[in-house]
């Protein structure tokens, strides 16, 4: 397994012109073949709660294919990551944290300066479909959720930037794929994940059929959930990173 290649199918947004000069967003695939054992599959998030309604359905109906998926990546040499933000303690005496908490600190690159236009959706509100507003929000969670399964001698624990920066460094991983929730705020924006990693240097890819935005449809611009978290996926391939789908992983 460790010289597998993953043949990932990498799609991004280009501004081009028409025949007629007006500009427009071309999509367009570009087969890649990124080394399976320099790739970091981290799942961001994947919480086993949530205070949304609508959110807490959603993962629990991906989190069996998402499962699958981390099997096949592992076995095909990927690095596993788990980032479930804020529920470190629960994992203080997992061999897979205590792994990441003893790497050594790598010195950060200087950042990348890239354009952060403004997002598609409004999800000032919170983002939830199911009532709940962001006034009403609280921590529901406390681990990652239960259906994912975390190999503890292989897979590493982590919610900070540094830490993730640590193993890519020390043992020479190039390349992150993300999947996980929400695409428009935690997937973009924690310290491990698309914008970070990006800024880093990192070459990084959504896997966007695992992934679910935080977005109301009685808010901007007034679509459905799917048609809004469709919308973050174009905006990150336009302006951040391309994105795969997991069926890549599985060929």
């Amino acid at each position: 397994m460790g010289n597998d290649v993953l043949r990932l199918n990498l799609r991004t947004r280009q501004l081009q012109p028409d025949e007629e000069g007006h500009n427009y967003w071309q999509e367009t695939t570009a087969l890649r073949a990124w080394p399976a054992a320099k790739t970091v599959l981290l799942l961001c998030d994947v919480w086993d709660k949530h205070w949304s309604r609508g959110a807490s359905a959603r993962v629990n109906a991906m989190v069996p294919h998402m499962n699958q998926v981390v099997a096949r990546a592992r076995a095909r040499g990927v690095q596993i990551v788990h980032a479930p933000s804020a529920t470190m303690e629960y994992y203080a005496d997992a061999p897979a944290r205590k792994r990441m908490l003893q790497l050594p600190a790598a010195p950060l690159p200087d950042e990348l300066k890239i354009e952060d236009p403004p997002q598609p959706v409004d999800a000032s509100d919170g983002g939830s479909d199911t009532g709940e507003s962001n006034t009403e929000a609280f921590k529901a969670w406390s681990r990652q959720h239960p259906g994912i399964d975390i190999a503890q001698e292989s897979d590493f624990i982590s919610d900070q930037g540094q830490e993730v920066y640590n193993l890519m460094a020390l043992n020479g991983l190039e390349h992150i794929l993300i999947m996980g929730v929400h695409t428009n705020m935690c997937v973009l924006n924690r310290s491990f994940a698309i914008k970070q990693m990006v800024r880093w240097g990192k070459a990084t890819a959504l896997v966007r059929d695992l992934t679910d935005a935080m977005y109301n449809p009685a808010q901007p611009p007034y679509v459905s959930h799917a048609t809004g978290t469709n919308l973050v996926i174009e905006y990150i391939e336009k302006f951040w990173c391309p994105s795969v789908h997991s069926k890549d992983l599985f060929e």
